[in-house]
């Protein structure tokens, strides 16, 4: 049982999406709540990583590249090499507990052997009797180790000169300071949580504009034909060049934590079930989010005013403009921009 006394060595293992890392900072903060003297570190793969920078209820953060996120000049030799050496590292620290909120996973029984901590708690259908949501069954480990049961927000910390540098660009681009920013995130990994273009146009066209108001296009950068990592570069060129004059500055963030600091910036987003849902909920933005086949009770944005639309069909492309319209005016009459739920 770990102690709220304890110098406890505790290391928490997510390695799998943006949104599953997301749902798993409440787990963070109530380690560090109640075990303030403990080393509480992270292992996560790469691509997540800016999630957690600036997150200070870690002492460190420890990363590795999956081999299908290596870059063209990285060989598959050297990513294993350096993930082995990560291995090490974190062995020589003699971890009391290792965390796996997110289940015993492909990959990780031999992160385990080779951490080799003292105890290991590994989320099990037993931590559903939590709730529903993925950061009530996360949290339900706290119980597990003794410790009480609660489910804090989530918490994203975006970096402040990414956050600057992008409202600095958004303001020379318009001209003035925006008064307020809608954030539209246009992409989506799984098929049956995409939205198409000449949709997002005609909601974009249909929207109330308030006077000073600009609309943020956010979408996953690269080409559609990208075999490794397709994008929506090419889809999101086609809602700018429909909207023609239309108050819509698109951002194009390169990297993870250019894409936290751009949702920083708005006061409300409207978005499909993914990667950027959650990280905007995190960051305390009330939302209109589309579902299509994923479970709402358990992936649904977590502490955060927001109206979630999901077909019977479970395919988000069956979702009307209008339904999209009146969940914006519902979340517009119920929710003053940046409100979170208490």
């Amino acid at each position: 049982m770990a102690e709220a006394g304890d110098a406890t060595r505790i290391l928490v293992l997510r390695r799998d999406n943006i949104g599953d890392l997301v749902c798993t900072t409440p787990l963070l903060s109530a380690l560090r709540a109640q075990l303030p003297a403990s080393v509480i570190v992270a292992l996560v793969n790469r691509y997540n990583e800016p999630v957690l920078h600036g997150n200070p209820d870690l002492d460190a953060v420890h990363s590795y590249q999956k081999a299908k996120h290596r870059g063209p000049d990285e060989s598959l030799a050297g990513v294993y090499w350096r993930r082995l050496k990560t291995m090490a590292e974190l062995r020589r620290q003699r971890f009391h507990w290792l965390l796996l909120p997110g289940g015993m996973q492909a990959g990780a029984a031999s992160s385990v052997r080779m951490i080799a901590p003292r105890r290991v708690l590994v989320r099990a259908a037993e931590d559903a009797l939590a709730g529903a949501h993925e950061v009530e069954q996360g949290c339900h480990l706290l119980a597990r180790m003794g410790l009480r049961y609660e489910t804090p927000p989530q918490r994203v910390v975006p970096d402040p000169a990414i956050r600057e540098r992008l409202a600095a660009r958004l303001q020379a681009r318009l001209g003035f300071s925006p008064a307020r920013v809608i954030g539209v995130h246009v992409s989506a990994r799984k098929a049956s949580q995409r939205w198409p273009a000449e949709r997002f146009v005609e909601l974009l066209q249909r929207l109330p504009q308030v006077p000073g108001s600009v609309f943020l296009l956010l979408w996953a950068p690269g080409s559609e034909r990208n075999p490794r990592h397709p994008g929506d570069d090419e889809k999101a060129a086609r809602i700018e060049a429909a909207l023609g004059a239309f108050p819509l500055v698109p951002v194009a963030t390169q990297r993870l934590d250019e894409l936290i600091g751009a949702l920083a910036l708005c006061d409300r987003v409207i978005c499909a079930d993914g990667g950027a849902m959650h990280l905007a909920a995190a960051l305390g933005k009330p939302m209109v989010c589309l579902f299509g086949g994923s479970d709402a009770a358990r992936w649904g944005p977590w502490r955060v005013a927001h109206e979630l639309l999901q077909p019977a069909s479970r395919n988000v492309a069956d979702i009307m403009v209008e339904e999209v319209l009146r969940a914006y005016e519902r979340l517009c009459a119920r929710e003053p921009p940046g409100a979170m739920i208490p």
